[in-house]
């Protein structure tokens, strides 16, 4: 009985091997250049969804202007490129900075809203944001986008190939689930938990309830900052059209789709909806019809997957692996007195 853990315990970290070696071995051995671009901004995905899980899956705090901090990392760090020539580097620290104080400036007068007045208030927040984007011509190019964003570099190095950019952003998506995996694992992730399940017993257990907000909403703010950041280097051209509510709604899915209170499944969810418009990426043969039946239908399609999943799988993807894992383990002959 006592081995059990161990060895399940070394089974996870086996398979988060493989996963990440998988990863990092993607592009030497299957070098094709729009897959790996479409595989980059899912990882972009999965770091927006961090965070969103975070806010939203653990502490209940719904958010529906997800995209503006997107939005706000992007230009950020477009601007200070293309108008400054600050350094790519500089760029995402100040992307993620100005993203956390935007975070901090909705989660202050919002600490008192709760459920549908919450997500009214960050819907607000996100269309503020949209038009902030289109109006302000001089700095954001308005309605034309800006244009002419330099790749990320390393002092002289410049990322310019597929295969760098996606182990760049890869390599930020294990830097922010490791980041919100301890947030999970330790104190803060059982601050957020029973924040969830209930605020005033979360206050009388002890738990400064508004700190908990604002922190929650800064990191999460700050992850969506630096996805932002990312986006608009690898792309070299933002415009509004890529922070709306949409986009906001689509990110909230991908959470609801991996399962509430799960990082794995949040990050599960971001990967199948960001492929589903691309799916041609990885289903080689696909006809350009199917293609754009999939890209003009992509709302509708992940409408129907969600009234899916909530009809059978309540939890989410997570869940349901997680079931499909016990009923495995259910039918696995038990082990002889020697193996124990």
């Amino acid at each position: 009985m006592g081995a059990r853990p161990g060895r399940a315990q070394r089974s996870r970290l086996v398979l988060i091997a493989a996963i990440v070696i998988a990863l990092a071995a993607l592009p030497f051995v299957y070098s094709d250049a729009y897959l790996l671009k479409v595989l980059s901004f899912v990882g972009i995905n999965v770091i927006i969804v961090a965070g969103l899980s975070l806010l939203f899956g653990y502490a209940g705090q719904v958010s529906l202007g997800h995209a503006a901090f997107y939005g706000i990392g992007a230009y950020t760090s477009g601007v200070l490129a293309v108008r400054f020539g600050w350094p790519w580097i500089a760029c995402v620290a100040a992307a993620v900075v100005v993203s956390a104080i935007g975070g901090l400036i909705l989660a202050v007068p919002t600490l008192r809203l709760k459920g549908h007045y919450l997500a009214m208030a960050t819907l607000a927040f996100g269309q503020i944001a949209y038009v902030a984007f289109v109006e302000a011509k001089g700095i954001t190019g308005g309605i034309d986008g800006l244009s002419g964003i330099p790749s990320p570099s390393l002092g002289p190095l410049e990322l310019r190939s597929a295969e760098s950019n996606y182990l760049l952003v890869w390599f930020f998506v294990g830097v922010a689930l490791l980041l919100a995996g301890n947030i999970v694992a330790l104190r803060p992730g059982r601050a957020l938990r029973a924040l969830h399940a209930s605020e005033a017993g979360a206050q009388a257990c002890g738990i400064d309830v508004v700190r908990t907000k604002v922190q929650v909403f800064v990191v999460s703010a700050s992850l969506a900052g630096l996805a932002g950041s990312l986006f608009a280097h690898l792309v070299g051209f933002i415009s509004p059209s890529s922070f709306t509510l949409v986009l906001s709604i689509e990110l909230v899915a991908m959470v609801v789709l991996g399962g509430m209170g799960s990082l794995a499944g949040a990050a599960l969810g971001a990967v199948v909806l960001t492929l589903i418009p691309n799916l041609d990426a990885v289903v080689p043969g696909m006809s350009p019809r199917a293609v754009e039946l999939l890209q003009d239908w992509n709302a509708d399609i992940f409408g129907v997957i969600l009234i899916v999943v909530m009809l059978f799988m309540p939890g989410g993807l997570a869940a349901g692996a997680g079931r499909l894992a016990g009923w495995v383990r259910r039918r696995r002959p038990a082990p002889s007195e020697a193996e124990a």
